[in-house]
């Protein structure tokens, strides 16, 4: 019962609509990670309500940073939907691509974007935090901590991971993987409890994509031998 209250102490004196609206957001986001994983479109219309569900809880919160971060989230989950549902009607069903040249070169492009944005966001992280405001804050690296850094780093990750999903690569499982278990103790420390546990089972679902769509990709190349 110790750990049980100090788990979920965040959370006395939170409205009771709140603490249901990370819920919600946290359910859509396991919802959508899972029929991903199916090789579903709607994982991206049921994940743009998770992001957006965030978007909202963290404006309350004031946490505008990550809210800024959840905002293009929801814009690449538009983005995901579009491609998914023109290439599953070209392709008539839906199949793995193979990562090429040209990703590397476009995943590097994005990690340089992600990390010069998000680097930005937290540099006026004081003047944000202040309600848009000036008076008595100052921007800079002398107040970025490590839990800026590390945001930077996973935010980077997911950006790539969001758009390798996009374009239906395998790649964007290991990815996942990877953020999804630096993320953990991150929104613990964050005091998001029920968030960080989303991310625990993220990291699971996206284990299991990755052997799921492997399948795929060994079923794809058999059917490309038998055709030749």
């Amino acid at each position: 019962m110790d750990i049980f209250d100090s788990l979920f102490a965040q959370y006395q004196g939170v409205a009771a609509w709140l603490v249901a609206l990370e819920l919600v957001a946290v359910v859509c986001g396991m919802a959508s990670v899972w029929l991903i994983r199916k090789g579903s479109v709607w994982g991206f219309p049921v994940g743009i309500v998770s992001t957006a569900g965030f978007v909202w809880l963290l404006w309350i919160y004031a946490l505008f940073g990550d809210m800024l971060i959840n905002a293009y989230y929801t814009v690449l989950g538009v983005y995901g939907w579009a491609q998914w549902s023109r290439q599953q009607s070209a392709d008539n069903g839906f199949r793995v691509s193979p990562f090429t040249a040209r990703d590397a070169r476009v995943c590097a492009a994005l990690a340089v974007f992600s990390t010069a944005f998000v680097g930005a966001v937290y540099w006026f992280k004081p003047y944000i935090n202040n309600g848009f405001s000036w008076h008595g804050v100052t921007a800079g690296f002398a107040h970025f901590t490590w839990l800026d850094y590390t945001d930077i780093f996973t935010t980077a990750l997911f950006l790539i991971a969001m758009w390798l999903m996009a374009e239906r690569k395998i790649a964007h499982w290991i990815v996942w993987i990877v953020a999804d278990a630096v993320s953990v103790p991150l929104y613990f420390y964050k005091g998001l409890t029920f968030s960080a546990f989303q991310y625990v089972v993220f990291t699971l679902i996206a284990v299991s994509g990755y052997s799921a769509w492997k399948k795929i990709l060994r079923k794809q190349a058999a059917e490309s031998a038998a055709s030749r």
